[in-house]
């Protein structure tokens, strides 16, 4: 079975991913039986699954969902509050049972807990293990008035009309294959009008355990009753002659109403869970999985690609080879193609870690013993699969420190003349070659003047330096290594790690982080990514004798300065540009470059934006060279750590440049 594992972890992995939205919605709904139905199905399909791979206790827990829903929608039980937690803590354990068989191949010691936890699930709801009987079927199937002018027509020309029903046996492996068995062998001896659920369903095992078709045939009730007897996994079937007037059969009009102006545009909530259950289903079918590996070379094989087309300009250019224009402006043409379908390739939308969020928030809710809802927006923004895997634990801190410090207790949002529960949204939106994240909240907010206190009782700042300090700038403090405004320390934060990490690693992707609050009405942090990290489009500046890459991501706009425009603030050089104080940084300073300052009538001047803030600052160089695609190359351990480079890039002429991570370079 190894040859089939891989493709085992990434169909389970993606139904436990649906069964959480799934339980989310039955929670919200406990009476949808869209919502049950569909939890049935995957639930089925992943036991169907884990037996045919060996995987004997996660077919066992699945079985005990399955049970258990089977007689939910059966009208046999009915689901408490307790049954959804159960079912989130089987969700949880079945992930742990997974991710030990992608690490071993084999679900191990957790394998007991598996069939223990299975055996809790089959006592809650009182089935104890045993099968239920139950194999009436309901006759009250709507039927078009179309469909019965076709069986009108076949009893003219002699044909009997039967409704036949199929039940499979629950631990049929492939449920598919069998249903298709079925409707191939009754084509054999007549035609079939219908087929509930369609057979498109039938094949994607959109379907519980039983299904119906209508049989046109000249043969007797016997020959379909005798097919379905020798089909192997059939547990119960039944076939019934239709009669022209049958009771319980309901004709229903495909035509439009004869009264006009009655129209219901209410939108009940069942529509909506059936809507996120059809966008679910849609999902499914419309992805091809690739290997990330394949994906990571490819993307190296397209950044070569982009050097040697580079080289290969230059060199023609130098030698001035007219003739190779044409054929190398073709070459750029279909390069660059090239390279935007393979960053395509690598996006996935953010909902690849937004998904997890109203869980997390449901639980940390009961922990904390608060009430807040998450609302998502964006979630089909894309973001390269690199920052994606990065950018997980920030946001979750983002949403811990939202509900710990932010939202208050129900009580206390009632005195306060807010909505008992609280609000949290994750917003994701493109900005040209940027993802802007925000996560907001309507909680208390933070206070800057509790902040200054803290910092100063810290020793991070002195008390002349926290009076003079602005709002927007003691927020920036919360950055600081170690610091926090808790009071007390809990589970979720407290502990001094905190903003400072979050900003650290939005930084190292080559992004911006700002926070924003107003007491009493909430906090407002706004994360702004790169859409990739592998080839970037970059400015090239010139200091000494180096050519160094800035990412135009950082970059407002350049200029060039002059000197009698400038004048000393404070120790500072600065400039105005229409109206705005701008400050004036000398890169060769700031990066310890030998040689003399500028002593020039005219500054060349890149302007960025950097810092919790977001404030504007110029970098004086000594030339601007222009525009040019970049492959990112990292700089190994060694390093790795020095403060103000984000990696390097290979040259049109084969030198190495560095990229310079504007957030690090000097202190600002």
């Amino acid at each position: 079975m190894t040859e089939y594992l891989s493709a085992f972890l990434a169909e389970s992995s993606e139904q436990l991913v649906q069964l959480n939205d799934l339980i989310l919605l039955l929670e919200k709904d406990p009476h949808s039986r869209d919502t049950i139905n569909e939890i049935f199905r995957i639930a089925h399909t992943l036991k169907g699954m884990a037996s045919a791979m060996g995987y004997d206790g996660i077919s066992d827990l699945t079985h005990a969902l399955e049970d258990m829903l089977d007689m939910v929608r059966n009208d046999e039980y009915e689901l408490k509050t307790e049954d959804i937690d159960l079912m989130f803590k089987c969700l949880d354990l079945l992930s742990v049972a997974i991710e030990k068989v992608r690490e071993t191949g084999k679900e191990g010691e957790i394998s007991n807990k598996l069939h223990e936890v299975a055996g809790i699930v089959k006592a809650s709801f009182g089935r104890e293990g045993k099968e239920t009987k139950k194999e009436a079927f309901s006759l009250s199937d709507d039927l078009t008035s179309m469909e019965l002018g076709w069986f009108e027509k076949a009893r003219e020309q002699g044909l009997d009309v039967y409704k036949i029903f199929v039940k499979i046996a629950s631990d049929c492996a492939l449920k598919s294959a069998r249903a298709y068995l079925v409707i191939t062998r009754l084509e054999e001896i007549g035609e079939l009008v219908k087929v509930v659920p369609p057979v498109e369903d039938l094949e994607k095992e959109n379907f519980g355990d039983s299904f119906y078709v209508y049989l046109t045939t000249k043969e007797p009730k016997e020959v379909p009753e005798e097919i379905l007897s020798s089909i192997s996994d059939i547990s119960a079937f039944k076939v019934e002659l239709v009669e022209p007037e049958v009771p319980g059969v309901q004709v229903t009009s495909q035509e439009p109403s004869a009264i006009s102006g009655q129209v219901d545009v209410k939108k009940t909530q069942e529509d909506m869970i059936s809507d996120a259950l059809n966008a679910l289903k849609r999902q499914q079918s419309t992805t091809v999985r690739v290997d990330i590996g394949r994906l990571d070379k490819l993307m190296n094989l397209v950044g070569e690609l982009v050097i040697g087309r580079a080289r290969i300009e230059r060199l023609a250019a130098e030698a001035g080879l007219s003739e190779f224009e044409e054929p190398l402006l073709q070459l750029g043409r279909i390069s660059t193609e090239i390279q935007e379908i393979v960053t395509k390739l690598r996006m996935v939308p953010v909902a690849y870690v937004f998904d997890r969020f109203p869980r997390m928030v449901r639980d940390l809710c009961k922990s904390l013993g608060k009430e807040a809802e998450v609302l998502i927006e964006g979630s089909d923004t894309e973001l390269d699969r690199t920052v994606i895997d990065e950018i997980g634990d920030p946001m979750i801190h983002l949403l811990r420190n939202a509900l710990d410090h932010g939202i208050e207790s129900p009580q206390e949002r009632i005195t306060k003349g807010k909505p008992r529960v609280g609000l949290i949204t994750v917003a994701a939106f493109q900005e040209g070659n940027s993802v802007v994240i925000e996560v907001m909240d309507d909680g208390k907010g933070i206070d800057p003047q509790v902040v200054k206190r803290k910092a100063s009782e810290k020793g991070l700042i002195t008390k002349e330096e926290a009076d003079s300090m602005s709002d927007e700038e003691a927020l920036g403090l919360l950055c600081l290594p170690g610091f926090s405004t808790s009071e007390k320390v809990t589970d979720l934060s407290g502990r001094g790690v905190g903003m400072d990490v979050v900003k650290s690693k939005v930084e190292s992707l080559g992004g911006q982080f700002q926070i924003a609050s107003k007491v009493g009405e909430g906090t407002k942090v706004t994360i702004k990514l790169p859409l990739t990290l592998a080839i970037v489009l970059a400015l090239l500046i010139r200091i000494g004798d180096e050519t160094y890459a800035i990412s135009l991501e950082n970059v407002e706009e350049t200029l060039l300065v002059d000197k009698n425009e400038t004048r000393h603030v404070h120790g500072s050089l600065v400039t105005t540009i229409r109206g705005e104080i701008l400050s004036l940084h000398d890169l060769k300073v700031l990066l310890s470059y030998p040689g003399e300052q500028y002593d020039k009538e005219e500054y060349p001047v890149v302007v960025v934006r950097t810092g919790a803030s977001g404030k504007r600052r110029g970098l004086i160089v000594d030339e601007l060279i222009g525009q040019q695609d970049i492959v990112i190359k990292p700089l190994g351990k060694l390093l790795s750590k020095v403060r103000g480079m984000a990696g390097a890039t290979i040259l049109g002429d084969g030198k190495v440049a560095l990229i310079l991570d504007v957030a690090g370079v000097g202190n600002w």
